[in-house]
């Protein structure tokens, strides 16, 4: 494995959600979007430029092998793995709450008064909010397995039922 010039622990991911590589350290479970103290920022530079690149990244960002594309709905509640979005700072409401206000957008959609792109736009608690939902291409492996088994299970087009991880409840369109 190339030398990232990351502390010992911390590894390069990429977001899926904001399509920009964050570090995180396994042990603590902590992410950032900084690099973490003591990193050898030279090294660094070199990994990032090998490995987080667009061109470097194609394979892994485009559609590969096994891979699809979904847009989501999510709606967090105080039991939320981060009780907060960019939508509201602090998330106070019950998971039954959230499942409610989720059965409302579910209806909408069903009705074709609206699509799950655009009443994520305004209703969804992820940053892929401003993407309509869009989290891109992704392979088995890189969502949590709730999501996943929800997301593979449909067909291009299909919208899912509420759908329960650690970040809330979502509502899941396969785009392709």
């Amino acid at each position: 494995m190339a030398d990232s010039g990351l502390p010992s622990g911390w590894e390069v991911r990429h977001s899926n959600s904001k399509n920009l590589p964050y570090y995180f350290c396994a042990a603590t479970k902590e992410s950032r979007w900084e690099p973490p103290a003591e990193t050898d920022t030279e090294k660094l530079k070199l990994y990032m430029a090998q490995h987080h690149t667009p061109a470097a990244r194609a394979d892994v960002s485009g559609q590969g092998e096994g891979k699809i594309r979904c847009s989501h709905l999510l709606v967090k509640h105080r039991d939320s793995r981060r009780p907060s979005s960019w939508r509201e700072a602090e998330i106070t409401r019950s998971k039954e709450e959230a499942i409610e206000i989720l059965k409302g957008h579910e209806a909408r959609i069903q009705s074709g008064e609206v699509t799950l792109g655009d009443l994520a736009i305004s209703e969804s608690d992820c940053s892929s909010a401003r993407k309509k939902g869009d989290l891109g291409f992704f392979g088995p492996g890189e969502m949590q397995k709730e999501f996943e088994d929800a997301a593979f299970a449909l067909q291009p087009g299909q919208v899912s039922g509420i759908t329960e991880t650690a970040s809330g409840v979502h509502l899941i369109q396969r785009i392709q």
